[in-house]
C-alpha cells in the first residue's frame, strides 16, 4: 500500500465505524487467525466490529480469543446479513474473489460498504476500493501485522492479537518450512512472541491434540496412497464411506496431503476427498520447487491458490476425478522431471 492509500484509510477510521470482517468458505488457520487478529485490533480502536464466516471451521481453531463472537453465515444467515447490510466497511481477508465466500457472495456484492481486501493469493479480482495484495507474503496474518504497523499502531498488538496472527503464520507456512517463509516472516514472529504470543501453546492447540478417530482416518488415507515415480507425484483418496467410518469432523484431514509430498523424490502431491453433501470432490494440491499447483488447479480443477499450495474441486466421481488426474500427469511429465 502506498502512503496516499494508508492516509485515506487512517482518515476513514478516524471516527468509529461499523465494520464486518469476512473470510473464505471452509476457513483455515490463516483465515480465522487474520480475522480475529484484525477484530481485536479494530475493537481496541473503538470500532464496532463483527466477524462473519461462510461456514464452520475446525475445532482446533476454536480456542482463539474472540471465537465465541464469530457468526456463521450458513446457520445464522439473517443476523449475518443484518451486519453486512448495515456495515460502513467490510474487510475481505485471505481471499481475492467474491465467489470464494460461498453463499455469502451475493450479500457481499449487494453491500454498499467500503471494501478493503487483504490477501496473498495470485490474480486478485478488482472488487475492493482498497487492495493490499502481496503474493510474496507467507500469509494473510503476516499482512495484517504489516497493515496494523502501516497505520502506526503496532504498539496496540497485545497477547490476544499476537496469538491469532501467530496461528495463521505457523499454519500457512507449514511450521515455517515452506518457501514463502522469509527473513521478514521470522522478524514478525519474533515481535509477536515479544508481544505475548504463546508459541508453544499455539503449536500444541493446532498440531498436538489429535482424536483417536483422526489418527485412524490418517491410517486409512495412507493406505490409499498411490505413487507415480515417473511423474514424481503421489496422491491420496478418501471416500465419503471412509470418512463416515472414521467419524470425520471438519478439519480432520488438515495436513494429510503433505504426507505424499514428504516421500523421497516426490515434488507433486494431491488429496481427493469425497463430499456427498456438496456432491463434489474436494482437492488439495502441494508441490516443491517451481511446479505451480496454482496454475494446474486453475486450468483443470476450478481452483487456485499459491505456486506450491492450492485447492480445487471436481464434479466428477472420485474414480473419474483420479483418472482425470492420472491422465493429466502425462502432459506435465517434462515439467515434473526438470
Amino acid at each position: 500500500m502506498n502512503e496516499n492509500t494508508i492516509q485515506q484509510i487512517k482518515e476513514l477510521f478516524s471516527e468509529p465505524k461499523k465494520i464486518v470482517i469476512v473470510c473464505h468458505k471452509n476457513p483455515d488457520g490463516d483465515a480465522i487467525g487474520s480475522s480475529l487478529g484484525l477484530f481485536h485490533y479494530l475493537n481496541k480502536k473503538g470500532h464496532s466490529t463483527t466477524v462473519v464466516v461462510p461456514n464452520d471451521y475446525p475445532h482446533f481453531l476454536k480456542w482463539m480469543p474472540g471465537n465465541e463472537t464469530v457468526l456463521k453465515y450458513d446457520s445464522q444467515t439473517k443476523e449475518s446479513e443484518l451486519f453486512l447490510n448495515t456495515a460502513d466497511v467490510i474487510f475481505t481477508l485471505d481471499f481475492n474473489a467474491l465467489h470464494r465466500a460461498g453463499d455469502m457472495e451475493q450479500a457481499l456484492e449487494n453491500s454498499n460498504a467500503i471494501k478493503i481486501m487483504i490477501d496473498h493469493h495470485q490474480q486478485p479480482d478488482d472488487y475492493a476500493k482498497y487492495i493490499y495484495s502481496d503474493v510474496s507474503m507467507s500469509s494473510t496474518c503476516e499482512m495484517v501485522y504489516h497493515f496494523v504497523d502501516m497505520l502506526g499502531d503496532s504498539n496496540l498488538i497485545d497477547a490476544s492479537i499476537a496469538d491469532c496472527l501467530y496461528t495463521g503464520i505457523v499454519t500457512d507456512t507449514g511450521s515455517f518450512r515452506f518457501p514463502s517463509t522469509t527473513q521478514k516472516t521470522h522478524i514478525v514472529i519474533a515481535d509477536l512472541i515479544s508481544k505475548g504470543a504463546n508459541n508453544a501453546d499455539v503449536h500444541n492447540q493446532i498440531f498436538d491434540t489429535n482424536s483417536q478417530s483422526r489418527l485412524q482416518l490418517l491410517g486409512c488415507a495412507l493406505s490409499n496412497l498411490k505413487v507415480f515415480p515417473e511423474y514424481k507425484t503421489a496422491y491420496i483418496t478418501l471416500s465419503q464411506k471412509e470418512l463416515d467410518n472414521n467419524n470425520f469432523k471438519k478439519g480432520d484431514t488438515e495436513g494429510f496431503v503433505n504426507y505424499g509430498l514428504s516421500l523421497e523424490g516426490i515434488i507433486f502431491a494431491a488429496i481427493f476427498i469425497e463430499n456427498k453433501q456438496e456432491n463434489i470432490i474436494k482437492i488439495s494440491l502441494r508441490s516443491k520447487g517451481d511446479f505451480s499447483v496454482n496454475e494446474f488447479s486453475r486450468t483443470h480443477f476450478n481452483g487456485g491458490g499459491h505456486t506450491n499450495a492450492a485447492g480445487g474441486k471436481s464434479d466428477l466421481s472420485l474414480k473419474e476425478t483420479t483418472h482425470k488426474f492420472e491422465t493429466l500427469l502425462k502432459d506435465y511429465k517434462t515439467q515434473l522431471n526438470k
